[in-house]
């Protein structure tokens, strides 16, 4: 199991798309997967923040039950299928929004308790400054919560936004030696980064494959 964590925009997709193309040509079952993306409850979430009165708690529950379906019903038959999971964001994004939104440490990791060691994972680090700009070449704005607009840190969406992927930021730093996260520099060119990707995944599967 892989994982490619970061925020929104950080080029996770692009690289997610390129990793798959070359492991399925290399002859590997590839199984993607990524938050919302439960069909139990991945729209819910959705047409859930629309409103933007959602309580923390009942946020990280409802992300943390789109984890859970997914983890059952497609993440570990995949595995034991021989699949490679290459996951779009796993329970540590979740977790790092989680403590910014103010939610008790130990309970933030407990909840998913459930959970499986991948065995890689690369956390995309992009400055918040370089960041905000590629939000807007993608979305032309800023969403309510990825600024943090729900916990009022600024009533300045810009600023609010710059707070929140800051302290995103260092949470994720936090978790890095507890769970193995393995930081990439995500502010170079999309294949710099994807040859980093690549080589550190090469070198993986000619480990466990010998």
């Amino acid at each position: 199991m892989i994982v490619i964590e970061g925020p929104d925009a950080s080029g996770r997709s692009t690289q997610i798309q390129s990793i798959t193309t070359r492991l399925e040509a290399d002859g590997h079952a590839v199984l993607n997967t990524g938050i919302k993306r439960s069909e139990l409850v991945g729209q819910g979430i959705l047409e859930a923040k629309r409103d933007y009165n959602l309580g923390r708690k009942t946020l990280a529950l409802f992300y943390a039950a789109d984890f859970a379906d997914q983890f059952e019903y497609k993440i570990i038959p995949a595995l034991q299928a021989g699949y490679i999971v290459l996951a779009d964001r796993d329970i540590y994004t979740l977790i790092a929004r989680n403590l910014v939104r103010g939610l008790e440490r130990t309970w933030c990791h407990n909840l998913y308790g459930f959970s499986i060691k991948p065995d890689l994972v690369f956390y995309l680090d992009v400055d918040p400054e370089a960041l905000v700009h590629r939000v807007f070449q993608k979305n032309m704005v800023l969403d309510h919560y990825e600024s943090g607009a729900d916990i009022g840190l600024s009533d300045d969406m810009y600023e609010s936004f710059l707070i929140y992927q800051k302290k995103i930021s260092q949470e994720f730093h936090n978790m890095q030696k507890r769970y193995g996260l393995i930081p990439i520099n995500g502010n170079r060119p999309i294949t710099e980064i994807h040859n980093e990707l690549q080589k550190r995944i090469d070198s993986f599967l000619d480990r466990v494959g010998n």
